[in-house]
């Protein structure tokens, strides 16, 4: 439903335009959110004693911005698939199938699971992008300082009789260069977020802690829910029995994939971390070399030239624990659903 709504709202996007599409959208979310209403509910005993169904809440609007939809339509499916587990078991004739249901409400959790993951993680790219720049521009005044300091020693040298013209040719149009770039970019950014403490490499990547991310996958779980529903219908037709063997293709398939996802993921977190270490070592020693040089009275351009490197080394080290926390965070979220499983 999500791939399909997706389609049909990009094309009337190219086709009649974006005001109109967005008006599209908007009917479509709440036609689905009255339709999730028309799903039977379990009449309760009420305080009088005869039965009466419960008051349902007026459909949500929930918005209709086109990145919002697919966490908007798994919401309603979930929605769609508790209703229809609660039908399910307030009818004596379909309690068989049951247990079914609620392998379809838990495949309809996880991909709410997985969405909400994926706007977790879009707002966490957003800000680590925001502290990223700020790294590039702190490094960029760094080197703007350096070369300050570069460019009279070598104007002085150049003075002395020293053959130094093209390097300070250079130096000055890497300075002019380095001066348009904070003109531009040290507006936008804060300076305190380049001063943030780097995070720790220390992460748990080992597949065993990770295990039960390939039964919760959203791909497993709906596999499984078809396999299910496969099965129920084989006891009453025979006939329907080699749809359970091509439902158990699909779900062996799905487990396989599943898999290969997650030895994707912490492939990359292990990279990430081998990466980040000897960058991490490298920004505490040179932390350690300005200590030093500070205590000791220290040349001004020995002392640019090392806060040059520390900022250079933070801003790459910066980018790798970056990178093993979205995976880190990615693997902990959908590890996280395992007291949805039943």
């Amino acid at each position: 439903m999500v791939a399909v709504l997706q389609d049909v709202y990009s094309g009337l996007r190219q086709t009649i335009g974006d005001a109109r599409a967005d008006s599209w959208l908007q009917g479509t979310t709440v036609d689905l959110a009255e339709y999730a209403q028309t799903v039977p509910v379990p009449v309760q005993p009420s305080a009088a004693g005869p039965l009466a169904p419960e008051p349902t809440p007026a459909p949500l609007r929930w918005g209709r911005r086109a990145h919002d939809l697919p966490l908007l339509l798994a919401r309603a499916n979930a929605e769609i698939a508790a209703r229809n587990l609660a039908a399910v078991r307030a009818d004596a004739t379909l309690r068989g199938l049951a247990g079914t249901a609620e392998w379809d409400v838990q495949a309809a959790v996880a991909e709410v699971r997985r969405w909400e993951t994926e706007e977790m993680l879009g707002s966490l790219r957003a800000d680590q992008s925001r502290v990223e720049v700020a790294d590039a521009v702190a490094a960029a005044v760094a080197q703007a300082e350096w070369l300050r300091l570069h460019v009279r020693e070598l104007q002085a040298e150049e003075q002395g009789g020293q053959s130094v013209g093209a390097q300070l040719a250079h130096a000055r149009l890497t300075l002019t260069q380095l001066d348009a770039f904070l003109e531009a970019f040290l507006p936008l950014i804060d300076a305190d977020d380049a001063d943030l403490p780097l995070s720790s490499p220390q992460a748990r990547l080992d597949r065993a802690f990770f295990s039960l991310e390939v039964p919760l996958n959203p791909a497993v779980l709906r596999a499984r829910h078809a396999l299910k529903l496969a099965q129920w219908r084989a006891e009453a037709e025979p006939t329907a029995a080699p749809a359970v063997m091509h439902a158990q293709q699909i779900l062996t398939a799905a487990e396989t994939e599943a898999r290969a996802q997650l030895e994707a993921t912490l492939q990359s977190a292990r990279t990430a971390q081998a990466r980040f270490m000897p960058l991490w070592q490298q920004v505490g020693a040179l932390e350690e070399r300005l200590k030093v040089l500070g205590q000791r009275g220290g040349d001004p351009l020995s002392l640019a030239r090392v806060r040059l490197d520390w900022r250079q080394a933070r801003a790459a080290a910066r980018v790798q624990a970056h990178l093993l926390e979205q995976a880190t965070r990615l693997l902990e979220a959908l590890a996280d659903g395992s007291e949805h499983l039943q």
